[in-house]
């Protein structure tokens, strides 16, 4: 005689989780009220001193690749964008983080190719944040934000997931697509 079980259906109460374990019904509903504004192609690599050079006090570098974004939102008349990428690795009290791409005209798929370095060590480095913005350059005017993503060890979904490979990889280029939406988290971004 076979005997049945009862299964009892319980409601999951979504609730933010910092440690990067779990992800889902959260994250989805935080990102569902974000307007996505495209996609930007990120490459983070942490190269450690030669050995014998941390003694020495040489710290290693983190390398960030601004590789190219594809479909980002449209902010001129014209019905494209002049972007261009800016990244800081935050907190940064000194003001002196800041790396900016060349702007590419009139496009929604532009390609940059440019890699930025944080001279840091992997200690310092799994406390901060990466912010990376992507902005509409516009003459004679304030520049258009289109989007940005923030990685840290805060941060959640691919975003973390990318960092946590960043940190993990000593040596190995991580690339990986990122979407882009209309605000940041402002507890992942300190300034």
């Amino acid at each position: 005689m076979a005997t049945r079980g009862r299964v009892c259906v319980c409601e999951l109460v979504p609730f933010p989780v910092l440690s990067g374990t779990c992800e889902g019904v959260w994250e989805n509903e935080q990102l569902h009220s974000l307007e996505e504004r495209g996609r930007l192609l990120l490459s983070l690599q942490y190269l450690s001193p030669p050995e014998g050079a941390a003694a020495e006090g040489q710290r290693g570098r983190l390398c960030v690749g601004v590789q190219r974004c594809a479909h980002l939102a449209a902010m001129d008349v014209n019905g494209f964008s002049d972007p261009y990428v800016k990244t800081y690795l935050k907190p940064d009290v000194e003001k002196k983080s800041k790396h900016k791409t060349a702007v590419i005209k009139k496009t929604l798929n532009p390609e940059f190719n440019e890699e930025f370095f944080y001279e840091i060590s992997l200690p310092a480095l799994a406390k901060k944040t990466l912010e990376v913005t992507v902005w509409d350059y516009d003459l004679g005017r304030s520049n258009d934000f289109i989007g940005g993503v923030c990685l840290s060890c805060y941060s959640q979904g691919d975003a973390l997931r990318h960092w946590m490979d960043c940190l993990r990889s000593h040596g190995q280029r991580v690339e990986r697509w990122h979407i882009l939406t209309n605000e940041l988290p402002k507890s992942l971004c300190p300034d």
